[in-house]
């Protein structure tokens, strides 16, 4: 088994508790760092909802339900509550499932305690450079050591996202040159970045706001918290959208991200100012940040002092637009470094959605991060490590039961 992230450590896990003689091997020198990492340190462990039709891939959306159907995730939750004793609280504002702790470390280490106790080895700071396929099933080559003879291999190696936790692509690698198809790999759910940007001075401003991409179809739409960074556009909501800036549209053309910066929409602020008395400033100010109240306003060329009864029919569209239409002038993204999860990958087609075994290599179990598919902000990308690391455990341990 080759990778100890969260779809490595299940697999693992699953594989060793079903019988399976298990040795995990591991680049860096503890494993488990995105999870460390997760949810600001906290680990998001599982959203509150799952959302299949969310997720993004470039190969079959009907295969990708089907790998998450696997294992339902109030199945998952009654896993971790109950099998692992790792009690999950729900929160509220976000909907979101933290372990009760708010540790990332507590679910990173349980794991592996829990891998250890079922009795797989683990190796870390050992690096795979290899994988070729051998008579009694697979030879994995690693990097100053001699080869490891093994009758089933799980590859989890991740893919090219925060490559300080040790994804430095390899697996992927490993996948193409045994004859996988892949699709191109992109940074996913990443900040996305302004040069020169044009709203440095709004650096720190936050709040919840509604992203859309005209043009996609079904358009897309997510409404979340939003951050102005000295370098560009955070937040939950942005990085949902990322992929569709960064990949642009099936032409090749710039794909447009627009806000609506509040909960109204263009109706509702035509009747807010048919409405309401007193100042342009008056009557947007109370919903958003000074600062930004007064960057908008001057973008759409009104004065804030400006009274409703005074205010011409183009003005008060010019608000509505900056208000719900305002494109978010980005001209980059800030890439792997930063990206939560890699787009593109193993295409789905290229191992049994049930078992995770390679329809090209028989033997060979892909999971996780490595596979073209990954979710929204808000554990649904644990969500699908999980069922998916899972899966390659149990069949690849079945597949070697005597």
């Amino acid at each position: 088994m080759i990778g100890a992230g969260a779809a490595g450590l299940l697999a693992a896990l699953t594989a060793a508790r079903s019988g399976a003689s298990v040795i995990l091997i591991e680049r860096t020198r503890d494993g488990g760092r995105k999870i460390l990492i997760s949810g600001g340190g906290r680990c998001n462990i599982l959203p509150g909802v799952a959302q299949p039709e969310r997720y993004v891939t470039d190969s079959s959306p009907n295969t990708l339900r089907k790998m998450l159907r696997s294992w339902p995730l109030a199945e998952q939750r009654a896993f971790f509550e109950r099998e692992l004793e790792m009690p999950l609280e729900l929160e509220p504002e976000t909907g979101k499932l933290f372990p009760s702790s708010h540790r990332a470390r507590d679910v990173r280490d349980t794991l592996v305690r829990r891998v250890r106790e079922a009795g797989a080895r683990i190796w870390f700071e050992a690096s795979v450079i290899g994988l070729h396929a051998s008579e009694g099933g697979w030879e994995v080559e690693l990097d100053g050591a001699p080869p490891v003879e093994a009758a089933r291999v799980i590859l989890a190696t991740g893919g090219l996202s925060v490559p300080k936790t040790g994804s430095d692509g390899r697996g992927l690698q490993i996948a193409e040159a045994l004859g996988h198809a892949m699709h191109a790999t992109y940074p996913a759910l990443t900040p996305l970045t302004a040069s020169p940007h044009p709203h440095a001075h709004l650096a720190g401003i936050s709040g919840t706001v509604t992203i859309r991409a005209p043009g996609t179809k079904p358009t897309f739409t997510t409404t979340d918290g939003f951050l102005v960074t000295h370098d560009g556009w955070s937040g939950p909501s942005v990085l949902d959208a990322s992929h569709l800036a960064i990949r642009g549209r099936a032409d090749g053309s710039r794909q447009e991200l627009v806000v609506q910066w509040t909960g109204h929409d263009a109706d509702a602020w035509a009747r807010r100012f048919t409405a309401a008395r007193g100042t342009v400033r008056s009557t947007v100010g109370p919903d958003l940040p000074r600062r930004l109240t007064d960057q908008l306003l001057t973008e759409a060329g009104v004065d804030g002092a400006t009274s409703l009864s005074q205010l011409r029919k183009s003005d008060r569209q010019a608000v509505i637009d900056v208000l719900t239409r305002y494109p978010i002038p980005w001209t980059s993204d800030a890439g792997y470094k930063k990206a939560e999860v890699t787009g593109g990958g193993v295409a789905l087609s290229e191992v049994d959605p049930t078992t995770m075994e390679s329809r090209r290599c028989p033997g060979l179990y892909l999971c996780g991060e490595i596979l073209d598919a990954f979710g929204p902000i808000g554990g649904h990308n644990f969500l699908w490590a999980w069922a998916t690391g899972r899966a390659a455990g149990a069949h690849a341990a079945a597949a070697v039961a005597p």
